[in-house]
Protein backbone atom coordinates (compact mmCIF):
# COMPACT_ATOMS: atom_id res chain seq x y z
CA UNK A 1 0.00 0.00 0.00
CA UNK A 2 1.67 3.22 -1.23
CA UNK A 3 -0.92 5.85 -0.16
CA UNK A 4 -1.23 7.68 2.52
CA UNK A 5 -4.42 8.01 2.25
CA UNK A 6 -6.71 5.21 3.82
CA UNK A 7 -8.94 2.80 1.35
CA UNK A 8 -13.05 4.07 2.09
CA UNK A 9 -14.59 1.16 4.18
CA UNK A 10 -17.96 0.33 1.55
CA UNK A 11 -21.32 0.84 3.15
CA UNK A 12 -23.21 -3.11 3.85
CA UNK A 13 -26.45 -2.95 1.90
CA UNK A 14 -29.31 -3.72 4.31
CA UNK A 15 -31.53 -6.92 4.05
CA UNK A 16 -34.68 -5.76 2.51
CA UNK A 17 -36.93 -6.07 5.91
CA UNK A 18 -34.27 -3.70 7.78
CA UNK A 19 -34.72 -0.95 4.79
CA UNK A 20 -36.33 0.93 7.28
CA UNK A 21 -33.26 1.21 9.93
CA UNK A 22 -31.27 4.10 9.22
CA UNK A 23 -28.08 3.46 7.74
CA UNK A 24 -24.64 4.45 9.67
CA UNK A 25 -22.48 7.27 7.96
CA UNK A 26 -20.12 5.36 5.46
CA UNK A 27 -16.80 6.51 7.21
CA UNK A 28 -13.28 5.76 6.06
CA UNK A 29 -10.48 3.81 8.95
CA UNK A 30 -9.17 6.67 11.48
CA UNK A 31 -6.61 8.00 9.02
CA UNK A 32 -4.10 8.56 11.64
CA UNK A 33 -4.24 4.88 13.25
CA UNK A 34 -4.41 3.51 9.79
CA UNK A 35 -1.07 5.28 8.57
CA UNK A 36 0.54 3.74 11.75
CA UNK A 37 -0.38 0.12 11.14
CA UNK A 38 0.77 0.90 7.82
CA UNK A 39 4.35 1.79 9.08
CA UNK A 40 4.42 -1.27 11.49
CA UNK A 41 3.44 -3.57 8.10
CA UNK A 42 6.02 -1.70 6.02
CA UNK A 43 8.12 -1.62 9.03
CA UNK A 44 8.04 -5.89 9.89
CA UNK A 45 8.91 -6.08 5.58
CA UNK A 46 12.29 -4.27 6.15
CA UNK A 47 11.38 -0.74 4.62
CA UNK A 48 12.99 2.28 7.08
CA UNK A 49 10.58 4.78 7.18
CA UNK A 50 10.42 8.00 9.19
CA UNK A 51 7.00 8.13 11.21
CA UNK A 52 5.55 11.53 11.60
CA UNK A 53 1.61 10.70 11.03
CA UNK A 54 0.57 9.41 14.68
CA UNK A 55 0.53 11.93 17.32
CA UNK A 56 1.80 9.78 20.44
CA UNK A 57 3.95 10.24 23.01
CA UNK A 58 6.76 8.04 23.22
CA UNK A 59 7.79 8.25 26.61
CA UNK A 60 9.61 5.73 28.77
CA UNK A 61 7.23 4.26 31.61
CA UNK A 62 7.32 5.97 35.70
CA UNK A 63 8.20 3.43 38.26
CA UNK A 64 5.53 5.16 40.64
CA UNK A 65 2.90 4.48 37.90
CA UNK A 66 3.81 1.11 36.91
CA UNK A 67 3.44 0.40 40.58
CA UNK A 68 0.57 2.17 41.02
CA UNK A 69 -0.83 -0.32 38.12
CA UNK A 70 0.54 -3.43 40.20
CA UNK A 71 -1.72 -2.25 43.29
CA UNK A 72 -4.35 -2.33 41.18
CA UNK A 73 -4.24 -5.50 39.64
CA UNK A 74 -6.82 -6.89 41.63
CA UNK A 75 -9.42 -4.85 40.89
CA UNK A 76 -11.61 -6.79 38.92
CA UNK A 77 -15.00 -5.95 40.11
CA UNK A 78 -17.34 -3.07 38.34
CA UNK A 79 -16.75 -0.17 39.36
CA UNK A 80 -18.95 3.05 39.80
CA UNK A 81 -19.70 4.16 36.18
CA UNK A 82 -18.23 7.57 36.74
CA UNK A 83 -15.39 6.23 38.25
CA UNK A 84 -14.10 5.97 41.98
CA UNK A 85 -14.47 8.86 44.31
CA UNK A 86 -10.39 8.49 45.42
CA UNK A 87 -9.50 8.66 41.22
CA UNK A 88 -12.51 11.61 41.14
CA UNK A 89 -10.75 13.36 43.93
CA UNK A 90 -7.39 13.47 42.14
CA UNK A 91 -8.69 14.77 38.69
CA UNK A 92 -10.42 17.61 40.88
CA UNK A 93 -7.06 18.34 42.51
CA UNK A 94 -5.01 18.29 39.24
CA UNK A 95 -7.79 20.81 38.03
CA UNK A 96 -7.88 22.73 40.91
CA UNK A 97 -3.87 23.34 40.59
CA UNK A 98 -4.79 25.00 37.08
CA UNK A 99 -7.21 27.58 38.49
CA UNK A 100 -10.57 25.41 37.82
CA UNK A 101 -11.82 24.92 41.07
CA UNK A 102 -13.59 21.13 40.99
CA UNK A 103 -15.84 19.01 43.02
CA UNK A 104 -15.29 15.46 42.72
CA UNK A 105 -18.84 14.46 41.43
CA UNK A 106 -18.50 17.03 38.62
CA UNK A 107 -15.56 14.57 37.32
CA UNK A 108 -16.19 11.20 35.08
CA UNK A 109 -13.66 9.34 34.03
CA UNK A 110 -13.37 6.72 30.92
CA UNK A 111 -11.06 4.73 28.53
CA UNK A 112 -9.29 7.67 26.83
CA UNK A 113 -10.79 11.35 26.31
CA UNK A 114 -12.10 10.18 23.00
CA UNK A 115 -15.25 7.95 24.65
CA UNK A 116 -15.97 11.16 26.55
CA UNK A 117 -16.04 13.12 23.66
CA UNK A 118 -18.48 10.88 21.62
CA UNK A 119 -20.64 10.55 24.72
CA UNK A 120 -20.83 14.37 24.60
CA UNK A 121 -21.92 13.99 21.02
CA UNK A 122 -24.50 11.76 22.43
CA UNK A 123 -25.98 14.05 24.74
CA UNK A 124 -25.77 17.22 23.38
CA UNK A 125 -28.02 18.01 20.48
CA UNK A 126 -27.21 20.44 17.27
CA UNK A 127 -24.13 20.64 15.17
CA UNK A 128 -20.66 21.22 15.74
CA UNK A 129 -18.28 23.69 15.13
CA UNK A 130 -15.09 22.58 14.40
CA UNK A 131 -11.70 24.44 13.83
CA UNK A 132 -10.60 24.07 9.85
CA UNK A 133 -8.12 22.03 10.39
CA UNK A 134 -8.87 20.10 13.54
CA UNK A 135 -8.25 17.06 14.91
CA UNK A 136 -8.97 14.00 12.31
CA UNK A 137 -11.32 12.58 15.31
CA UNK A 138 -13.78 15.07 15.93
CA UNK A 139 -15.89 15.01 12.29
CA UNK A 140 -16.59 11.49 12.44
CA UNK A 141 -17.89 11.34 15.74
CA UNK A 142 -20.29 14.28 15.00
CA UNK A 143 -21.29 11.80 11.74
CA UNK A 144 -21.78 8.95 14.30
CA UNK A 145 -23.92 11.02 16.32
CA UNK A 146 -26.03 12.23 13.13
CA UNK A 147 -24.95 15.70 14.02
CA UNK A 148 -23.27 17.86 11.03
CA UNK A 149 -19.56 18.78 11.81
CA UNK A 150 -19.16 22.98 10.71
CA UNK A 151 -16.04 24.02 9.99
CA UNK A 152 -14.44 27.81 10.75
CA UNK A 153 -11.30 28.76 9.05
CA UNK A 154 -8.20 29.07 11.83
CA UNK A 155 -6.03 32.09 10.48
CA UNK A 156 -1.99 31.56 11.74
CA UNK A 157 -3.08 34.53 13.79
CA UNK A 158 -5.37 32.46 16.34
CA UNK A 159 -3.24 29.55 17.71
CA UNK A 160 -5.69 27.06 16.47
CA UNK A 161 -8.70 27.97 17.27
CA UNK A 162 -11.60 29.75 14.80
CA UNK A 163 -10.89 33.87 14.13
CA UNK A 164 -14.18 35.21 16.12
CA UNK A 165 -15.60 37.34 13.11
CA UNK A 166 -15.27 33.94 10.81
CA UNK A 167 -17.01 31.89 13.41
CA UNK A 168 -19.81 34.69 13.12
CA UNK A 169 -20.15 34.39 9.82
CA UNK A 170 -20.35 30.91 10.14
CA UNK A 171 -23.26 30.97 12.26
CA UNK A 172 -25.22 33.31 10.31
CA UNK A 173 -24.78 31.11 7.23
CA UNK A 174 -25.09 27.67 8.95
CA UNK A 175 -28.40 28.67 10.51
CA UNK A 176 -29.39 30.20 6.93
CA UNK A 177 -28.96 26.76 5.86
CA UNK A 178 -31.49 25.03 8.32
CA UNK A 179 -28.40 23.43 10.66
CA UNK A 180 -28.55 24.10 14.51
CA UNK A 181 -24.88 24.90 15.69
CA UNK A 182 -24.69 24.06 19.06
CA UNK A 183 -21.59 22.91 20.18
CA UNK A 184 -17.95 24.43 19.93
CA UNK A 185 -14.67 22.87 19.97
CA UNK A 186 -11.98 24.39 20.69
CA UNK A 187 -7.97 22.75 21.46
CA UNK A 188 -5.67 24.21 23.64
CA UNK A 189 -3.26 24.10 22.85
CA UNK A 190 -3.94 23.01 18.95
CA UNK A 191 -3.71 19.49 17.08
CA UNK A 192 -2.59 20.25 14.12
CA UNK A 193 -0.44 23.22 14.68
CA UNK A 194 1.40 22.71 17.80
CA UNK A 195 -0.07 26.16 18.95
CA UNK A 196 -1.86 27.92 21.54
CA UNK A 197 -4.75 30.87 21.39
CA UNK A 198 -3.94 33.75 23.24
CA UNK A 199 -6.11 34.41 26.35
CA UNK A 200 -7.62 37.38 24.95
CA UNK A 201 -9.00 35.37 21.56
CA UNK A 202 -9.91 32.80 24.23
CA UNK A 203 -12.00 35.66 25.77
CA UNK A 204 -13.63 36.60 22.69
CA UNK A 205 -14.75 33.35 21.94
CA UNK A 206 -16.12 33.19 25.25
CA UNK A 207 -18.19 35.97 24.98
CA UNK A 208 -19.40 34.77 21.53
CA UNK A 209 -20.19 31.40 22.92
CA UNK A 210 -22.53 33.28 25.59
CA UNK A 211 -24.58 35.24 23.23
CA UNK A 212 -25.14 32.39 20.61
CA UNK A 213 -25.90 30.03 23.48
CA UNK A 214 -23.21 27.39 22.26
CA UNK A 215 -21.93 24.97 24.71
CA UNK A 216 -17.91 24.83 24.79
CA UNK A 217 -15.76 21.50 24.65
CA UNK A 218 -12.30 22.39 25.55
CA UNK A 219 -10.13 19.73 24.68
CA UNK A 220 -7.00 20.39 27.18
CA UNK A 221 -5.26 16.65 26.57
CA UNK A 222 -2.10 19.17 25.46
CA UNK A 223 -2.62 21.32 28.71
CA UNK A 224 0.87 19.85 30.17
CA UNK A 225 2.66 19.86 27.22
CA UNK A 226 3.16 23.72 26.87
CA UNK A 227 6.59 23.96 25.95
CA UNK A 228 7.70 27.21 28.10
CA UNK A 229 4.74 27.96 30.22
CA UNK A 230 6.39 30.70 31.87
CA UNK A 231 6.32 32.32 27.95
CA UNK A 232 3.03 31.09 27.09
CA UNK A 233 0.05 32.04 28.92
CA UNK A 234 -2.52 29.57 29.27
CA UNK A 235 -6.29 30.50 30.12
CA UNK A 236 -8.76 28.22 30.17
CA UNK A 237 -12.31 28.65 28.26
CA UNK A 238 -13.49 27.12 32.16
CA UNK A 239 -12.23 30.50 33.65
CA UNK A 240 -13.66 32.53 31.49
CA UNK A 241 -17.59 30.87 30.88
CA UNK A 242 -17.16 28.27 33.70
CA UNK A 243 -21.30 27.69 33.09
CA UNK A 244 -20.85 26.56 29.58
CA UNK A 245 -17.39 24.83 29.21
CA UNK A 246 -17.03 20.88 29.45
CA UNK A 247 -13.38 20.42 29.91
CA UNK A 248 -12.06 16.93 28.67
CA UNK A 249 -8.30 16.04 29.61
CA UNK A 250 -6.37 12.25 29.97
CA UNK A 251 -2.83 10.76 30.27
CA UNK A 252 -2.21 9.90 26.74
CA UNK A 253 -0.19 13.04 25.76
CA UNK A 254 1.77 14.22 29.01
CA UNK A 255 2.77 10.79 29.93
CA UNK A 256 2.47 8.25 27.42
CA UNK A 257 -0.03 6.80 28.21
CA UNK A 258 -1.76 6.30 25.31
CA UNK A 259 -2.35 2.51 25.28
CA UNK A 260 -3.42 2.63 28.76
CA UNK A 261 -6.41 4.73 28.07
CA UNK A 262 -6.94 6.76 31.18
CA UNK A 263 -9.21 9.67 30.17
CA UNK A 264 -11.84 12.55 32.11
CA UNK A 265 -13.81 15.07 31.86
CA UNK A 266 -14.79 18.08 34.21
CA UNK A 267 -18.52 19.84 33.53
CA UNK A 268 -19.55 22.65 34.66
CA UNK A 269 -21.15 23.71 37.96
CA UNK A 270 -25.32 24.46 37.39
CA UNK A 271 -28.13 22.72 36.05
CA UNK A 272 -26.63 22.50 32.64
CA UNK A 273 -23.61 21.09 34.08
CA UNK A 274 -25.72 18.23 35.77
CA UNK A 275 -27.76 17.47 32.96
CA UNK A 276 -24.70 17.03 31.08
CA UNK A 277 -23.11 14.82 33.46
CA UNK A 278 -25.77 12.39 33.79
CA UNK A 279 -26.09 12.46 30.63
CA UNK A 280 -22.83 11.42 30.00
CA UNK A 281 -22.98 8.73 32.76
CA UNK A 282 -25.99 7.71 30.89
CA UNK A 283 -23.98 7.21 27.45
CA UNK A 284 -20.76 5.59 29.45
CA UNK A 285 -23.21 2.98 31.32
CA UNK A 286 -23.97 1.59 28.23
CA UNK A 287 -21.04 2.37 26.17
CA UNK A 288 -18.07 1.48 28.07
CA UNK A 289 -19.40 0.54 32.02
CA UNK A 290 -16.26 2.37 33.53
CA UNK A 291 -13.00 2.62 33.25
CA UNK A 292 -11.32 -0.22 34.55
CA UNK A 293 -10.19 -1.00 38.20
CA UNK A 294 -6.13 -0.94 37.56
CA UNK A 295 -6.11 2.04 35.14
CA UNK A 296 -8.08 4.07 38.16
CA UNK A 297 -5.64 3.50 40.48
CA UNK A 298 -3.21 4.83 37.97
CA UNK A 299 -5.15 7.62 36.96
CA UNK A 300 -5.33 8.32 41.54
CA UNK A 301 -1.98 8.28 41.33
CA UNK A 302 -0.88 10.72 38.48
CA UNK A 303 -3.18 13.08 38.54
CA UNK A 304 -2.13 13.55 42.19
CA UNK A 305 0.88 14.97 40.71
CA UNK A 306 3.55 13.44 42.78
CA UNK A 307 7.27 14.87 42.36
CA UNK A 308 8.15 11.94 39.73
CA UNK A 309 4.95 13.10 37.77
CA UNK A 310 5.40 16.70 38.29
CA UNK A 311 9.45 16.43 36.89
CA UNK A 312 8.63 14.02 33.83
CA UNK A 313 5.96 17.00 32.70
CA UNK A 314 8.79 19.37 33.09
CA UNK A 315 11.04 17.00 31.13
CA UNK A 316 8.58 15.55 28.81
CA UNK A 317 7.59 19.34 27.83
CA UNK A 318 11.01 20.30 27.20
CA UNK A 319 11.71 17.39 24.65
CA UNK A 320 8.85 17.72 22.93
CA UNK A 321 9.32 21.51 22.64
CA UNK A 322 12.94 20.95 21.41
CA UNK A 323 12.51 18.76 18.64
CA UNK A 324 9.27 20.33 17.57
CA UNK A 325 11.45 23.78 16.85
CA UNK A 326 13.68 21.78 14.79
CA UNK A 327 11.54 20.29 12.82
CA UNK A 328 9.88 23.87 12.15
CA UNK A 329 13.02 25.23 11.23
CA UNK A 330 14.15 22.50 8.85
CA UNK A 331 10.39 23.20 7.52
CA UNK A 332 10.98 26.97 6.95
CA UNK A 333 14.50 26.49 5.50
CA UNK A 334 12.91 24.22 3.08
CA UNK A 335 10.84 27.29 1.75
CA UNK A 336 7.99 25.78 3.70
CA UNK A 337 5.29 28.38 5.83
CA UNK A 338 4.98 27.18 9.34
CA UNK A 339 3.66 28.59 12.67
CA UNK A 340 6.23 27.75 15.45
CA UNK A 341 5.08 25.58 17.83
CA UNK A 342 4.33 26.38 21.65
CA UNK A 343 2.72 23.28 22.73
CA UNK A 344 1.73 19.63 22.09
CA UNK A 345 4.75 17.91 19.39
CA UNK A 346 2.98 18.90 15.82
CA UNK A 347 4.45 20.89 13.23
CA UNK A 348 1.72 22.40 10.39
CA UNK A 349 4.36 23.33 6.99
CA UNK A 350 2.34 25.34 4.36
CA UNK A 351 4.53 25.01 1.04
CA UNK A 352 2.33 27.59 -0.85
CA UNK A 353 5.44 29.47 -1.39
CA UNK A 354 6.53 26.34 -3.42
CA UNK A 355 3.26 25.54 -5.59
CA UNK A 356 5.13 25.96 -8.95
CA UNK A 357 8.09 24.18 -7.92
CA UNK A 358 5.91 21.50 -6.50
CA UNK A 359 3.34 21.38 -9.68
CA UNK A 360 5.98 20.64 -12.02
CA UNK A 361 6.60 17.00 -10.06
CA UNK A 362 3.47 16.17 -9.68
CA UNK A 363 2.74 17.42 -6.57
CA UNK A 364 -0.51 19.65 -6.43
CA UNK A 365 -2.55 19.41 -3.49
CA UNK A 366 -1.89 17.58 0.16
CA UNK A 367 -2.54 14.09 -0.93
CA UNK A 368 -0.33 14.19 -3.77
CA UNK A 369 2.56 16.01 -1.28
CA UNK A 370 2.14 13.62 1.84
CA UNK A 371 2.12 10.55 -1.31
CA UNK A 372 5.43 11.69 -2.88
CA UNK A 373 7.04 12.12 1.27
CA UNK A 374 6.35 8.36 1.57
CA UNK A 375 6.79 7.33 -1.98
CA UNK A 376 10.49 9.02 -2.69
CA UNK A 377 12.02 9.88 0.90
CA UNK A 378 10.12 7.20 3.77
CA UNK A 379 8.66 10.09 5.65
CA UNK A 380 5.26 9.36 6.77
CA UNK A 381 2.90 12.95 7.11
CA UNK A 382 -0.64 13.24 7.69
CA UNK A 383 -2.33 15.10 4.69
CA UNK A 384 -3.62 17.90 5.62
CA UNK A 385 -7.24 17.23 4.14
CA UNK A 386 -7.29 14.11 6.47
CA UNK A 387 -7.87 17.23 9.08
CA UNK A 388 -10.63 19.19 7.75
CA UNK A 389 -8.03 21.21 5.63
CA UNK A 390 -8.54 22.58 2.01
CA UNK A 391 -7.49 19.81 -0.18
CA UNK A 392 -5.85 22.05 -2.47
CA UNK A 393 -3.56 23.46 0.33
CA UNK A 394 0.00 21.75 0.06
CA UNK A 395 -0.22 20.92 4.01
CA UNK A 396 0.18 18.35 6.44
CA UNK A 397 0.90 17.39 9.73
CA UNK A 398 3.90 16.40 11.21
CA UNK A 399 4.11 14.91 14.62
CA UNK A 400 7.57 14.93 16.10
CA UNK A 401 7.11 12.77 19.09
CA UNK A 402 7.96 9.26 17.20
CA UNK A 403 11.92 10.02 16.76
CA UNK A 404 12.89 9.89 20.34
CA UNK A 405 13.94 6.52 19.64
CA UNK A 406 13.28 3.05 21.70
CA UNK A 407 13.31 3.41 26.07
CA UNK A 408 16.26 3.78 26.20
CA UNK A 409 16.56 6.05 23.87
CA UNK A 410 14.00 8.11 25.22
CA UNK A 411 15.23 8.00 28.21
CA UNK A 412 18.79 9.72 26.71
CA UNK A 413 16.43 12.21 25.14
CA UNK A 414 14.80 13.39 28.44
CA UNK A 415 17.94 13.63 29.98
CA UNK A 416 20.42 15.28 27.66
CA UNK A 417 20.65 19.26 27.20
CA UNK A 418 20.60 19.33 23.65
CA UNK A 419 18.30 16.35 22.87
CA UNK A 420 18.30 17.18 19.00
CA UNK A 421 21.91 16.29 18.89
CA UNK A 422 21.64 12.79 19.65
CA UNK A 423 22.62 10.49 16.80
CA UNK A 424 19.54 8.75 16.56
CA UNK A 425 17.17 12.15 17.02
CA UNK A 426 19.92 13.91 14.51
CA UNK A 427 19.72 11.08 11.58
CA UNK A 428 15.96 11.47 11.75
CA UNK A 429 15.74 15.12 11.24
CA UNK A 430 18.53 14.88 8.57
CA UNK A 431 16.27 12.36 6.44
CA UNK A 432 13.64 14.71 7.25
CA UNK A 433 15.67 17.52 5.88
CA UNK A 434 16.68 15.75 3.03
CA UNK A 435 12.89 14.80 2.37
CA UNK A 436 11.86 18.15 2.29
CA UNK A 437 14.82 19.33 0.08
CA UNK A 438 14.04 16.73 -2.66
CA UNK A 439 10.63 17.20 -2.71
CA UNK A 440 11.25 20.85 -3.65
CA UNK A 441 14.09 20.14 -6.14
CA UNK A 442 16.58 22.13 -3.39
CA UNK A 443 19.65 21.55 -1.57
CA UNK A 444 19.16 20.81 2.19
CA UNK A 445 21.06 23.32 4.17
CA UNK A 446 23.75 22.16 6.48
CA UNK A 447 22.12 22.66 9.88
CA UNK A 448 23.77 23.35 13.34
CA UNK A 449 22.19 20.79 15.10
CA UNK A 450 23.21 22.72 18.57
CA UNK A 451 21.87 25.32 17.70
CA UNK A 452 18.94 23.63 15.30
CA UNK A 453 16.29 23.67 18.35
CA UNK A 454 16.59 27.39 19.64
Amino acid sequence: MNSTTPPRTPRESLPAHQSHVPALPALPPSPNLALDQLVRDRRAAGESLVHLAFGEARLPLLPGIADALTAGARRTAYGPVAGREGAREAVAGYFARRGLPTEADRIVLAPGSKPLLMALQLTVPGDVLLPAPAWNTYAPQAALAGKRAIGVPVPASCGGVPEPSALRTTLTRARAEGLRPRLLVLTLPDNPTGTLASPSLVRELCALAHAEDLLIVSDEIYRDVLHDPSATPFLSPAEVAPDRTVVTTGLSKSLGLGGWRIGAARFPQGDLGRRLHDGVVAAAGELWSTLSGPMQDVAAYAFAEPPEVAARLRDAARLHGAVARAVHRIAVDAGALCRPPTGAFYVYPDFAPLRRELAARGVTDSDSLARRLLEESGVVVLAGHLLGDDPRALRFKAATSLLYGDENEQRQALAAEDPVGLPHIAESLARIAAAFARLTGRRAPAHDLSEIAR
